[in-house]
């Protein structure tokens, strides 16, 4: 059986998808037909995206390497999170979007026509969340966490998968993990809503995570690299319409993303914020780009960002275990593809 809240997430997302594969046949035609006749080797030389506040993507990476050339890419605005940046894909707002994992699963689950194609993101030694406590809190263990608040950016993605898997293999049952509430807020008041003990827990990552810990007074009682070691944890995504229709574009996007994150990945940390740096200050979105000095590894476990079975198996099977999903409903290797990855062998 179900619960209310998993029945409202099945109910949202099959209704999304009858507005989403609406839109997705009358969108973007237009623009891929038109683009071709001029494009030689490639269906189209423009990829539309969103991006994210001071930060530098691997796809920015390459078009600044000069890994995409000749496509282009056109920043239409940024993401707001992982599952808003996949559905405007399935929509045909931008033609490539990346988000955890298990939200992608989740919404090829509910009938959303994608693929992922190559690694985004992902959690190592390095680069990871953690959940963290004050460190006076009475919350010393996960069953601690009965009747507390949890904050975290975005709910249905990455954390709140990390914290259900925690939670369970600590013990709790079903009925305990629900009295854990979770609470969505923005990353950059997290911290001042657990000091101000607005929340029991918050969830922080990167330079949020650096800045809270050195002001002190905090611990994490688990990370998401204590849970699951190195992996990658995000895909870029694209829909299986624009792949049957722009192959050698799509082709051309996975080999230089791949490059793009094996230059991060190879080159002295100093010299990519360097190159970060620069790419920010040029393109002219009044950000700030201090905070790219926390940048510390890309975290993505597969070389060029090729994806295992396994990245997407464990999400399959959480969600089969969450009642969310029937089991045999989807097979992990059918989820992605590494055709276009160069590094794939």
């Amino acid at each position: 059986m179900y619960s209310a809240r998993q029945k409202y997430n099945l109910s949202f997302f099959s209704i999304f998808i009858l507005i989403i594969t609406a839109a997705a046949v009358l969108s973007g035609c237009g623009k891929q037909t038109s683009n071709a006749a001029s494009s030689g080797k490639y269906e189209t030389l423009e990829l539309r995206y969103q991006g994210a506040v001071n930060s530098v993507t691997y796809p920015e990476l390459a078009q600044d390497l000069g890994y995409l050339d000749p496509i282009k890419l056109k920043w239409i605005g940024n993401t707001t999170s992982g599952p808003q940046d996949i559905q405007s894909t399935v929509t045909g707002d931008v033609d490539f979007g990346s988000a955890f994992n298990g939200a992608i699963v989740k919404l090829m689950a509910a009938g959303a026509p994608i693929k992922s194609v190559i690694g985004s993101y992902g959690v190592d030694k390095e680069t990871w969340s953690g959940f963290f406590v004050l460190d006076n809190s009475p919350i010393k263990s996960a069953r601690d966490l009965i009747g507390k608040k949890v904050g975290m950016n975005t709910l249905g993605a990455h954390h709140e998968f990390m914290l259900k898997e925690y939670l369970r293999r600590n013990g709790l049952t079903e009925k305990e993990i629900n009295q854990v509430t979770l609470v969505a807020i923005p990353p950059v008041n997290t911290e001042q809503s657990l000091r101000q003990k607005q929340i029991d827990v918050a969830v922080l990552g990167g330079i949020l995570r650096d800045k809270a810990l050195e002001r002190g007074g905090i611990h994490a009682l688990f990370s998401d690299y204590d849970l699951f070691g190195k992996f990658t944890a995000g895909s870029y995504v694209m829909t299986d319409k624009f792949l049957k229709e722009n192959p050698n574009t799509a082709k051309k996007f996975v080999e230089g993303t791949a490059k793009a994150i094996e230059w991060a990945r190879t080159t002295p940390r100093e010299e990519v914020i360097a190159r970060y740096e620069k790419i920010i200050n040029e393109r002219g979105r009044n950000e700030d780009d201090s905070t790219i000095k926390y940048w510390k590894s890309t975290g993505i476990a597969g070389k060029g960002g090729v994806i295992s079975n396994k990245e997407f198996s464990v999400w399959e099977n959480w969600l089969v275990e969450d009642g969310e999903l029937k089991k045999g409903q989807l097979k992990a290797n059918e989820l992605y593809t590494n055709k276009f990855n160069p590094f794939h062998k």
